[in-house]
């Protein structure tokens, strides 16, 4: 959840400084616990208390002790002040060792691919990481939506965020169903896709994705037609089990309904091959332990 703050410039100016004194009740010993002159502790408190309207110490010649101002402002300000330095060690330790929230945005086709087969084993290895997982098929933006990185297909991350390698590279396969086979017949030729229904996949930039082949003379692309567009790959898969059309999808999305038959293979050897899978993010900044736990733990069982 996004908040607005409304921050004063200087405002926390001089507050550790103050700490220091109302704690040692005397102002040469808070200097050299800060490692500061006494003269710059007694300017940051006077200028504290200018800033405030109010004075905080009495002082005197052998002692310091706090106004009614001071000992409210210190109430208050002391707590604060722990938390802004517990907030600091967190932030640290995250930047420091794998731990705290790690949130992707991934495809739903990828989710039984790459991903449950090593949420446990990860989990268990990296128990000081909560992993959030939002499966969605559209590009995010992924600062806009507080993710850490996305996963995609290599072909549809955009050009100015840094792609790391999860899965190699993998063959298309055209698939359909017995049911249809036995209906239309199995096509041989490319060419005979234009006789079939093909199910077809919009892709997140709003362009209808053309079936993709390699021949002889290099690759071709086939501009097909059928009764179903869909918006992701296992819509497809679905949709082609149930005998709607064919479909032509990575191999491993096919992968599971192919084993038990529900589905079934044509133009083999023909069909191009995808990239692989990617992990994508900004990368302005060093990548925090968290993302490369994650990183390193899935490509070691890829």
């Amino acid at each position: 959840m996004k908040q607005n703050y409304t921050i004063r410039h200087g405002a926390l100016e001089g507050v550790e400084m103050f700490l220091a004194v109302a704690g040692r009740r005397n102002f040469r010993r808070a200097a050299a616990d800060l490692g500061v002159t006494p003269s710059a502790v007694s300017q940051a408190v006077r200028a504290l208390e200018a800033r405030l309207g109010a004075a905080l110490f009495v002082r005197t010649t052998r002692s310091v002790g706090l106004t009614e101002a001071g000992q409210r402002f210190l109430e208050r300000a002391g707590p604060a002040f722990e938390e802004i330095v517990a907030a600091g060690e967190v932030a640290g330790d995250i930047g420091r060792r794998p731990t705290g929230l790690l949130r992707l945005s991934v495809p739903r086709a990828v989710v039984p691919l790459i991903l449950e087969p090593m949420i446990d084993s990860f989990c268990q290895a990296y128990p000081e990481i909560e992993l959030e997982i939002a499966a969605s098929d559209e590009m995010v933006d992924l600062a806009a939506g507080g993710f850490d990185a996305g996963i995609r297909l290599g072909q549809f991350i955009a050009p100015d965020m840094v792609a790391v390698r999860l899965t190699p590279s993998f063959p298309f396969v055209v698939v359909g169903s017995p049911g249809y086979f036995e209906r239309h017949g199995r096509p041989e030729r490319v060419e005979d896709l234009r006789r079939h229904a093909c199910l077809r996949l919009r892709r997140s930039n709003g362009a209808i994705a053309p079936w993709s082949f390699i021949d002889g003379n290099g690759a071709i692309e086939a501009m097909v037609s059928g009764p179903l567009i869909a918006h992701d790959y296992p819509t497809l898969v679905g949709a082609a089990m149930q005998g709607v059309g064919l479909a032509q999808i990575p191999r491993p999305v096919a992968e599971s309904p192919l084993r038990a038959g529900k589905l079934e293979p044509v133009l083999e050897g023909i069909s191009a091959t995808t990239p692989g899978v990617f992990l994508y993010h900004p990368g302005k900044r060093q990548i925090l332990p968290k993302l490369r736990a994650f990183i390193d733990h899935v490509k070691a069982g890829a």
